[in-house]
């Protein structure tokens, strides 16, 4: 399989972009930054040097990712969610070696116009619902929504909310998949 650039694309000298990719109109990847393989970045996506796209990874049009953010496998960012790198930023200061770096773990998603504030964390298959503000880590499996994001629930990897029984199991009503619920920690059976 063969990477897809667009004509309009901008790919940097350095950058690495893998096997079945596809970047879109007007998009931007600096060097350094390392794409996997079957990702695809929608139009106008900015990929700084230093980021990391795992495999599979999905990128909506207009968002900006920015040194220190790493997406590991499958994992889906929708249009316009906005990343940050500095805590304090001022156009007069320079804070390079301030930048934090944000991990969104393996099949998370984050939905439209989300904005993650730098230094946390989204765990594994965690749904970060549309126009929620991140300011702090999300455990694995959460449902968070909100400014600032609050969990509401769980969800299967399938991407359905999960709704727990007295003894802490559920059962994702699509992929039939198991899970139990102990200690505000999920774990799929």
């Amino acid at each position: 399989m063969q990477t897809h650039i667009h004509t309009t694309a901008v790919v940097d000298e350095g950058a690495i972009i893998g096997d079945g990719t596809k970047v879109w109109h007007f998009s931007h990847i600096m060097p350094n930054a390392t794409i996997g393989k079957n990702c695809v970045l929608g139009q106008n996506v900015f990929v700084a040097s230093n980021v990391l796209l795992g495999n599979h990874v999905k990128v909506q049009n207009n968002v900006s990712l920015y040194d220190g953010v790493v997406c590991q496998d499958d994992v889906f960012i929708g249009p316009s969610v906005v990343f940050t790198n500095v805590s304090n930023p001022r156009s007069a200061v320079l804070r390079k070696e301030e930048y934090k770096p944000t991990l969104i773990k393996k099949g998370a998603t984050i939905g439209a116009n989300a904005t993650v504030v730098c230094g946390n964390t989204i765990g594994e298959y965690a749904f970060v619902g549309a126009g929620a503000v991140i300011t702090k880590n999300v455990p694995p499996y959460a449902l968070v929504t909100g400014n600032p994001a609050i969990q509401t629930g769980w969800m299967s990897e399938f991407g359905q909310k999960l709704q727990f029984d007295v003894s802490g199991f559920a059962l994702c009503e699509h992929s039939k998949e198991r899970y139990h619920l102990e200690n505000k920690i999920v774990t799929k059976l």
